[in-house]
């Protein structure tokens, strides 16, 4: 058994994991902006609550860069306090278990490859479509992180006038005064001027997965996140423009898929227990 934690910038998510079964979930606030150490303080509370003796390890997903090997946290994303966070010191000396931290994108390509779409394939990216875009990658069945677990960072890619996370993300959205759900809610009752929105997100969509194959070659590009939920709205026009990719057989033995289990990042955290 192991646990496996994804800590947003909004809420903490964990679960005790076994044979790829999720047991005793729980969540709670992250009250981002209280201190590093009433982050924590709230992290270990949690932790217990659902820790038993059969616990061999915790996996860790953080919005933030992260030092792998030290699992130190750098700057999580939208959790002002956490500038350089030695999580998997602190963890390990409070519960005397291995503790695994790395980016949540990556616990994302993790949770895909053991126990979602990927499966498969020894060769995927996993890309997130959300608060912000990001992107765990799987090389030839390794997670690939980078020096500095940054390697899937590719909403910060130049893009057009800004970066693919100004039109890939929920930026896109905020900038024509709606949020995605909404966007979703009045599509999928007619509403034309939200239709042509999700269609123009469709096309910058494509541009980032063209950009994605153009680097990584992979097998499958699986996408995730709250975003996603509009694929249906978006998918035509995203596959208008990946088939202008001037290498034909790429796409044809190129897979995109959705997520589909919602505990995937729970799943992922999990896997990084060795």
């Amino acid at each position: 058994m192991r646990i496996g934690i994804d800590i947003g910038g909004s809420k903490i998510r964990m679960a005790v994991v076994d044979g790829g079964q999720i047991y005793k979930k729980i969540e709670a606030p992250t009250n981002a902006a209280e201190s590093e150490e009433a982050i924590l303080a709230n992290l270990c509370d949690m932790i217990r609550k659902i820790m038993n003796s059969n616990i061999r390890g915790i996996g860790i997903g953080v919005p933030s860069v992260v030092d792998a090997e030290q699992g130190i946290v750098y700057n999580a994303v939208n959790i002002p306090s956490w500038k350089r966070v030695y999580l998997k010191d602190i963890l390990e000396k409070e519960f005397r278990i291995p503790v695994f931290v790395n980016n949540e994108s990556n616990c994302f390509a993790f949770g895909e490859r053991y126990y979602g779409e990927g499966t498969a394939y020894r060769n995927i990216v996993c890309v997130t479509l959300g608060t912000g875009v990001g992107a765990g990658i799987i090389i030839n069945d390794v997670l690939y992180n980078g020096n500095n677990t940054g390697a899937g960072e590719i909403g910060s890619l130049p893009y057009l006038d800004a970066d693919y996370e100004y039109y890939c993300s929920r930026k896109f959205f905020d900038r024509n005064n709606i949020s995605g759900r909404d966007a979703l809610n009045m599509a999928l009752v007619g509403d034309t001027q939200m239709i042509l929105l999700w269609e123009e997100f469709g096309k910058h969509i494509g541009k980032l997965i063209n950009a994605i194959l153009f680097t990584y070659d992979p097998q499958a590009i699986i996408l995730g996140g709250g975003l996603s939920a509009g694929y249906q709205l978006f998918s035509e026009k995203m596959f208008d423009v990946i088939t202008t990719f001037p290498y034909p057989e790429t796409i044809k033995r190129m897979k995109i898929l959705l997520s589909r289990k919602e505990d995937i990042y729970l799943l992922g955290a999990a896997a990084l227990v060795v």
